[in-house]
């Protein structure tokens, strides 16, 4: 079986996420928690990486991290593998600690907002997932780099880089006014309804400007020749699916919202799903969960009537 494609270049950001296998835990306590952290820094000393954000969750983890150096593959091995090496060790465990191949959603570095929004979602994640109390700030939550963010300077790691975000957030300066700017930012994002964009930093391959996503795909397709497949293939077309949409969302004047508003079988809706059927891999339960259009037996029975009435 050929090797599963990764897209590296110098300067990407990637948000990467990594489970513990057969989603048990991998972290036990604090002391574990404090050794991952520490590893993650020893990663980012081998390899110069930028840390912008991270969070430990109990079974699995976030990171979005910069690589001045095309190295995320080498990185990311040596960080799994070296923890997964201490964690064993320390708790006399044998054999994996990690759920397969780990996740990386390339992220546009450089629009309007990406950065931010995949920060915010994994800052936001101990809130979502209820391990920060309702009434408590999410400073609170000690296993992530927001407290850092609201530390002094001198007081941070070496390796988290918290400028982009901060300028991300419209807040020129590190200073104590700034942080207290950023802190309310985040704390009244975190009370805000989820948008669109946690959607596609969840299901994606890359969150970014078209044009952006544009020369990824034409990086990965010249790499891939025709000889691999798997995750990256199924991600190009998913990215395919998300073009289609967005191109049909702006020519008909429809908002992304209006694909959950709107009947599960208007007839635009339904053209776009044969669209998204004629001229991509994606599963007939993908389009109807995507689209709106209730369960994949409903959408079949839709494309067949389609289908009857253009013969007729």
């Amino acid at each position: 079986m050929a090797r599963k494609l990764r897209v590296e270049y110098a300067g990407a950001i990637y948000h990467v996420m990594n489970r513990g296998d057969r989603r048990e835990r991998i972290f036990l306590d604090d002391a574990d928690r404090r050794r991952f952290v520490a590893t993650l820094g020893e990663a980012c000393a081998k390899t110069a990486w930028q840390v912008h954000a991270y969070v430990l969750m109990p079974n699995h983890f976030h990171v979005v991290v910069e690589t001045p150096q095309p190295n995320l593959i080498a990185g990311m091995k040596w960080l799994l593998g070296t923890y997964t090496s201490r964690f064993n060790r320390r708790h006399k465990l044998v054999g994996h600690l990690f759920s397969g191949r780990y996740k990386s959603l390339i992220v546009d570095g450089m629009g309007s907002g990406y950065l931010k929004s995949v920060g915010d979602y994994v800052h936001l994640n101990p809130a979502r997932a209820n391990l920060v109390a309702a009434d408590a700030p999410l400073k609170s939550f000690a296993w992530s780099s927001w407290p850092a963010y609201l530390l002094a300077r001198s007081k941070r790691p070496a390796w988290l880089r918290v400028d982009r975000l901060l300028g991300a957030w419209g807040i020129p300066k590190d200073s104590p006014a700034g942080r207290q700017r950023l802190e309310r930012g985040l704390e009244e994002r975190r009370g805000a309804e989820e948008g669109d964009e946690f959607r596609l930093i969840r299901r994606g391959w890359c969150l970014g400007e078209d044009k952006f996503r544009e020369e990824l795909l034409t990086q990965m397709s010249e790499q891939m020749g025709g000889e691999h497949y798997g995750e990256e293939r199924a991600e190009t077309a998913e990215a395919l699916a998300e073009r289609i949409i967005a191109e049909e969302l702006k020519r008909g004047r429809w908002q992304e919202a209006d694909l959950k508003t709107r009947p599960k079988g208007d007839p635009e809706k339904v053209a776009l799903a044969a669209r998204l059927r004629a001229e991509t891999t994606m599963t007939v339960g993908w389009i109807a969960e995507r689209l709106a259009m209730g369960t994949r037996g409903y959408l079949n029975h839709l494309l067949y009537r389609r289908r009857k009435l253009g013969e007729e």
